[in-house]
């Protein structure tokens, strides 16, 4: 059976809702303003210049921003390949976090952007399309994420990619993983004034907080796709996953000097982004064993 043929037999079996056009639109929309954006944002970040829709006391911060964007790009990309809802919810339901999350930490925080504070001219511009893209994106994500939960449910078969027994004792781990993220996000969003210095590099409120809605997001989408308990439901999160480690890891090597290594969050902080890349790196090993086996 070819990888194609095994796809469409893995997809027909597990059912679920149609995908809506509304949905798959979406995800390619953001993932090629993540490409331009994310690698903007990034790209500047790693020449050691600040640029953003904010003053920020570290080009770290919307470095990691956008190397966060850039990280989920291919898997946002993946989405429409998908048939079903199932396939594709667990990087969705973080996309929506992130949209939601940022819009409503931008409009909170407004008189710190550049468009209140004033600035260069390319800043405040950048400020003004973040406002604008961000606020579209965001009403986009919740109008269509609650069509697409309206559409109805077809019967579901059995799991195309069923975790092997031997796999589910080590997932406690990534359940820690998921659960270090999300707490840590929460933390950031909440007080950001007491959580920031646990950052191990310089951090303003909405660093903080925008920094917190993007952990909050993976922690959601770790925790989401151990829920699924079907590989084949988790495609689009297993590129997203470790794209977004790689990114992350660019910035912070790029930038090292002006982290405080020595430090506890630190440490935390590299074996949660390793555990991301380790996390997509086995899922997707999995995947393809279990594909060769059906084959």
């Amino acid at each position: 059976m070819t990888q194609a043929a095994s796809d469409a037999s893995a997809r027909a079996a597990a059912g679920g809702r149609p995908l809506t056009a509304g949905v798959a639109m979406l995800a390619t929309a953001v993932a090629v303003n993540s490409l331009l954006v994310g690698g903007l944002l990034a790209a500047v970040s790693l020449t050691g210049h600040v640029f953003g829709a904010w003053p920020s006391p570290e080009s770290l911060n919307p470095g990691l921003i956008g190397a966060a964007m850039l990280g989920t790009a291919p898997g946002l990309f993946a989405v429409g390949r998908a048939r079903y809802w199932e396939e594709v919810r667990t990087l969705l339901h973080p996309l929506a976090v992130v949209m939601v999350g940022l819009f409503t930490v931008t409009l909170l925080n407004a008189d710190g952007l550049y468009i209140a504070e004033g600035g260069p001219v390319l800043s405040v511009l950048f400020s003004l399309g973040w406002i604008f893209v961000l606020g579209l994106f965001c009403v986009w994500a919740v109008i269509a994420l609650v069509l697409q939960h309206r559409v109805a449910a077809q019967q579901r078969g059995t799991a195309a990619a069923p975790l092997p027994a031997w796999s589910k004792p080590p997932l406690a781990v990534l359940a820690v993983l998921g659960s270090a993220w999300l707490g840590i996000g929460t933390g950031l969003l909440i007080r950001p004034g007491f959580w920031a210095d646990f950052v191990p590099w310089d951090t303003n409120r909405l660093d903080a907080q925008a920094l917190g809605v993007w952990a909050l997001a993976l922690g959601v989408g770790v925790l989401g796709a151990l829920a699924e308990d079907d590989l084949a439901r988790t495609r689009p999160a297993l590129l997203a996953l470790p794209g977004t480690a790689a990114t992350v890891t660019v910035v912070l090597a790029a930038r090292a000097a002006h982290v405080d290594w020595t430090s506890g969050p630190a440490l935390s902080l590299v074996c949660m982004v390793a555990g991301l890349l380790c996390a997509g790196a086995s899922g997707r090993f999995l995947l393809k064993r279990s594909t060769a086996l059906r084959g």
